[in-house]
């Protein structure tokens, strides 16, 4: 009787106990340096990535830290054909001039054409567990501060790595610039400002009365008063 209550209560355990193999727990500095990958990994310098393929040329820095490039190896005799072979196209993002991004799309020649056997043989390459699901047009596996997805394109395999973290930190700055603009804007313009309080104030609001000759300053609007140091005097948020 209690053989067969252990059984039961193992047979009602082993879903989890898949479910928990088959969460995928690796981090991207974990990651195997897969031939796959020809030598790229997330989180590269990008003198890193230079000393990988030297006539790499990277792109401009936008306002949030992002730099993005693509190199073409098939079509371009600047790099090494031989440690670039099967591979059409890499693209890359850094962050912060830290690799954030990594995209690979691979060409006929590459070893895997059929997705199914790409999914297995890049699963058994980078150690990943068997937790992959369906996304758009293939498929992915979320790992701790990594995603990686797998698809076609032009009917040869393509592969994408994602810092997750790194994503994250993008959206929010992204973000806070929108805030930021969104309140620049929504603020009258012409301003007075007191040099000693450093605060502003729009011209339909009370206060600018109080600043003495000495110290008021006028800008043009909000967001040249707020460049110069100056801040929204509360009674006027």
């Amino acid at each position: 009787m209690k053989t067969f209550f252990f059984l039961i209560v193992l047979a009602g355990l082993c879903p989890l106990i898949v479910r928990a193999q088959d969460k995928c727990v690796i981090t991207s500095d974990k990651l195997p340096a897969a031939a796959e990958l020809h030598g790229f990994r997330l989180g590269m310098t990008m003198e890193e990535v230079r000393s990988r393929v030297p006539p790499i040329v990277f792109g401009r820095l936008d306002p949030y830290g992002i730099s993005k490039t693509s190199i073409n190896p098939s079509f371009d005799s600047r790099f090494d054909q031989t440690s670039f072979a099967g591979v059409r196209t890499v693209s890359l993002t850094f962050l912060d001039g830290r690799l954030m991004e990594l995209w690979i799309g691979y060409d006929g020649a590459f070893k895997w054409q059929k997705f199914d056997e790409f999914v297995g043989g890049i699963s058994k390459s980078l150690n990943l567990p068997n937790a992959w699901q369906a996304k758009a047009r293939g498929q992915q596996i979320s790992c701790d501060g990594l995603q990686i997805a797998a698809s076609m394109l032009a009917g040869s395999p393509s592969l994408r790595l994602t810092d997750t973290a790194g994503e994250k930190t993008l959206i929010s700055r992204r973000q806070a610039a929108a805030d930021a603009a969104e309140e620049t804007e929504a603020l009258p313009t012409k301003v007075s400002a007191d040099k000693h309080s450093k605060l502003f104030y729009p011209a339909n609001c009370a206060g600018a009365d109080g600043i003495g000759a000495e110290n008021l300053v006028i800008f043009n609007d909000a967001a040249e008063a707020l460049k110069a140091g100056y801040k929204l005097a509360k009674n006027c948020q």
